[in-house]
């Protein structure tokens, strides 16, 4: 994605269920937990880079003894950053202490982050808070083993006023206005609840107090917390929770709209973001990754039974398809499958573009995550090229020459590697003038492949704001004087926010309304506008259940093509030379390409929760009045 769009989340969950002699008997090392960890995490850095966290839970300590360690960071490598800390944590009582070194009962006792239970999560800062205190894991202590709560997530949530204010009706007084803060004192309430009510049950049954405490274990019910806790959250959410006396769980949100997926054996328990990533670490086939259900949870007990439980009704699914498109790794078979198909299905729209000049057109991508779909793209141009000279062989199978044959059949399309992103380059500077001269060199060009009367085909994953097109793809790339730049979207336009983790909180930011505002003056129906306004103002006090999305209206008398023309006006300004046309993908081909991955709000306005349409009608209100504030 040329625009920078700051994003997702990773989680990665590890239960091991033997004890640490058997992974150092096995694997040789009882830091295996955490060696998996790392890799689990790394794999996933493509999910967050700003910020980074790991926790850990020892199981069966003694009283007095450490059993929960956390380490966050937010430094420029946050994952190497943690594992620093940690390996040198662990080599110094290593070395301080040589007793340690062959008996698995002293590591565990006295070193750090040696646990049963680990937990891992990668993030982007987003609310413009990056501090170490906004980085996950977050910890709820407790003196009492079992309310200790550790929780990190992929998530976010439309009614975080309405929760938090719950809570303070309930008589508490959250430290912070956040949502990670709500959702953890959410489940901490139901976590104390059930606690206290099992002890005075066991109480009843005539158990001395010290005698409570593994039963409390036992008896607590994961299930029954979540049900409660989650019963009227409103987004997207994959949140994965540790108990201080060993019980875990991930829980996924019932439309599916955050991805979750496990894997199990006798050795351990495994869930993460993505599928890719427990196959990888874990050396495991495609089919032994399970996907979890929208609306369940998998719940490991401190015992090692593992259950996957329904914990909300699961809704129409409607699982993010930026997914699909951009956030997941393409090293999944299906997505990769799905990114080269969504290059194929636009390829008839750019050979319309280039009037099916094969010959005098170059085919690249930018960025690199866009050259699974760049894949998609030329092999359609090659099955043209096929076609055609089929057809041209046989039109002339009586008068061809075998030079005339060789000829025809040598013809193939120019890929070229056009540019090259310096990523050692840092826009520093934030006076305007002289950051944008900065951006528009933050890629490099490969000169010479290009002639005058070339067309110049790139592909993108989306386009969203068009800024980096504008301010430095496109100047750059007609520096090498194509006749004709067609950038290629494979995602369709981006008209609206989206409220359950991609961080497109406002309206006036997406070049897709820019443009449809622009169309609406040059047509006087700029009234429409204001039509939308007192629309969405009229609805500000509705139950969310009651609100529609008006925003809708604001597109209705355009057509997709008239918008995507509108926007290669707008990004193609008098300073470029050659002429610009930006071509997107389709919704019909998008859901056609990516069929288990249908969540299409930001393109469609079709929110799968009631708080979605609650937030862009917001969205549209701070647009109209000038409010700089978030939607959500």
């Amino acid at each position: 994605m040329s625009d920078a769009l700051k994003h997702e989340c990773g989680i990665a969950l590890i239960r091991l269920l033997k004890p640490l002699e058997y992974y150092k008997e096995k694997y040789g090392s009882a830091f295996y937990g955490v060696n998996k960890m790392y890799l689990m995490m790394e794999k996933q850095h493509n999910r967050g880079q700003d910020g980074a966290g790991f926790a850990s839970i020892k199981l069966n300590t003694k009283p007095g003894e450490r059993y929960i360690s956390r380490v966050r960071s937010i430094a420029q490598q946050p994952i190497q950053d943690i594992f620093s800390q940690i390996n040198e944590r662990i080599n110094r009582e290593l070395a301080e202490h040589p007793e340690y070194t062959d008996n698995i009962e002293l590591q565990k006792k006295n070193i750090p982050y040696i646990g049963e239970l680990l937990l891992g999560h990668v993030r982007y800062g987003t609310f413009g808070k990056n501090s170490p205190e906004s980085v996950h894991p977050f910890l709820r202590q407790n003196n009492w083993m079992h309310r200790n709560l550790i929780l990190a997530g992929n998530f976010n949530l439309t009614n975080v006023k309405e929760l938090f204010n719950n809570l303070v009706e309930l008589g508490q007084h959250p430290k912070e206005y956040t949502d990670t803060i709500t959702i953890m004192e959410k489940i901490g309430h139901f976590l104390d609840d059930a606690v206290s009510k099992i002890y005075k049950a066991l109480k009843k049954e005539g158990y001395s107090k010290n005698e409570c405490s593994p039963l409390i274990a036992e008896r607590l019910s994961i299930t029954k917390i979540l049900r409660k806790a989650a019963k009227n959250w409103d987004g997207g959410y994959a949140m994965a929770g540790l108990l201080g006396h060993g019980d875990s769980f991930v829980l996924r949100d019932p439309s599916g709209i955050r991805p979750a997926y496990y894997y199990k054996d006798d050795e351990v328990v495994v869930v993460a973001s993505e599928r890719p990533v427990i196959q990888t670490v874990f050396n495991v086939a495609f089919d032994d990754v399970k996907e979890l259900d929208p609306g369940h949870a998998i719940i490991t007990k401190k015992s090692g039974e593992v259950a996957i439980k329904e914990i909300l009704k699961p809704l129409e699914r409607k699982a993010c398809s930026f997914e699909r498109i951009y956030f997941s790794r393409g090293s999944d078979s299906e997505i990769y499958k799905e990114r080269k198909l969504l290059g194929k299905l636009i390829m008839p729209k750019v050979l319309e573009a280039i009037d099916y000049d094969i010959k005098n057109s170059v085919f690249s991508f930018i960025p690199n995550t866009a050259e699974t779909s760049f894949f998609g793209m030329t092999e359609t141009v090659d099955e043209f090229l096929n076609k055609r000279k089929t057809e041209t062989i046989l039109e002339g199978k009586r008068s061809l020459s075998s030079e005339k044959v060789t000829e025809i059949l040598s013809q193939r399309p120019r890929i070229e590697k056009i540019a090259i992103k310096d990523v050692k380059l840092r826009t520093f500077i934030t006076e305007d003038s002289s950051r944008d001269d900065l951006v528009a060199h933050v890629y490099d060009v490969t000169y010479g492949v290009i002639k005058p009367n070339d067309n110049l085909v790139i592909i993108d994953d989306s386009i969203v704001r068009g800024t980096t097109l504008k301010k430095s793809i496109l100047k750059m790339l007609d520096r090498l004087n194509p006749k004709k730049i067609i950038v290629v979207s494979s995602a369709p336009q981006i008209r609206y926010p989206d409220c359950y983790g991609i961080d497109m909180a406002n309206l006036e930011s997406l070049i897709a309304f820019r443009a449809t505002l622009e169309l609406l003056k040059d047509n006087n129906q700029y009234h429409i506008v204001e039509d939308i306004y007192k629309k969405c103002k009229a609805q500000v006090n509705l139950e969310d259940k009651d609100v529609k999305n008006f925003v809708k209206e604001l597109y209705n008398p355009y057509t997709a093509e008239q918008i995507s023309d509108k926007i290669s006006e707008l990004l193609g300004d008098k300073s470029i030379n050659a002429t610009v046309k930006i071509i997107f993908q389709s919704i019909s081909n998008l859901h056609k390409a990516c069929p288990k991955n249908l969540g299409d709000w930001y393109f469609t306005g079709n929110y799968p929760t009631a708080g979605g349409n609650r937030v862009v009608n917001r969205a549209f209100i701070n647009f109209y009045e000038g409010n700089k504030e978030r939607a959500y």
